[in-house]
């Protein structure tokens, strides 16, 4: 299951590479990549654009305390070719409520923001693993669902399932996630892979490497600025 040695090794090399700028990314007194002003850029109403990422808003952000309660992030892939994430996008952006996700990103690590942080896409299978096989089930089961988690799916990885996800996806994750931790106060340890929270695709681990990155970077949020 996952990544095939090859591609593990290449995912493995990346991930350094880019836990090295993790590390940087949240510390605003070295090179990082997020600006002093983070904390408040992620809580603006509008079209906020964090330096180093770019978002599509194809609806605006409003005010944060106005938004769905979301509690959780549940990081997907989609089996969908590279170029599809606008097209996904504005599918989602035009029904809101149909099976997919909030935040869709191309391989170019363009992110596309589909609906209003009111809406609830429908994503996951109602959190039905609990088999402890990646994390503790009795923390998750039927419990990290589409109603308290918001959904970030990153497209690519057609025809090949077990593809993983690109350099320039990992280094807009690294931002994006912050920005969804610090703008809903996501704990690090409510980040979650599909893979981790429902039974999936056996020749793959759905997000699982994004979702464990994302956690190493063990960003917390209230703490990127001063």
């Amino acid at each position: 299951m996952g990544l095939m040695p090859n591609a593990r090794a290449a995912w493995l090399m990346l991930v350094l590479s880019a836990q090295a700028t993790a590390g940087a990314a949240t510390d605003p007194a070295g090179a990082g990549e997020l600006p002093q002003s983070f904390r408040e850029l992620a809580k603006l109403a509008g079209e906020p654009q964090i330096p180093g990422l770019k978002i599509v808003y194809l609806h605006p952000l409003g005010n944060p305390a106005d938004a769905n309660k979301w509690q959780n992030i549940i990081v997907h892939q989609t089996e969908g070719p590279a170029g599809s994430a606008r097209s996904l996008a504005i599918a989602q952006s035009r029904n809101p409520t149909k099976r997919g996700v909030t935040v869709w990103v191309e391989t170019d690590g363009t992110v596309y923001w589909s609906t209003a942080e009111t809406a609830i896409p429908t994503h996951g299978d109602g959190a039905n693993r609990n088999d402890n096989k990646y994390v503790d089930n009795s923390r998750t089961y039927r419990s990290v669902i589409r109603t308290n988690s918001i959904g970030v799916e990153f497209v690519g990885n057609f025809p090949d399932v077990a593809k993983p996800a690109t350099p320039k996806q990992v280094q807009a994750w690294l931002i994006l996630v912050c920005f969804l931790q610090e703008r809903y106060d996501v704990a690090p340890e409510n980040i979650y892979a599909h893979n981790w929270i429902d039974f999936k695709d056996h020749r793959y681990c759905e997000g699982c490497e994004l979702a464990t990155l994302a956690r190493k970077l063990a960003y917390q949020p209230g703490k990127a600025a001063r």
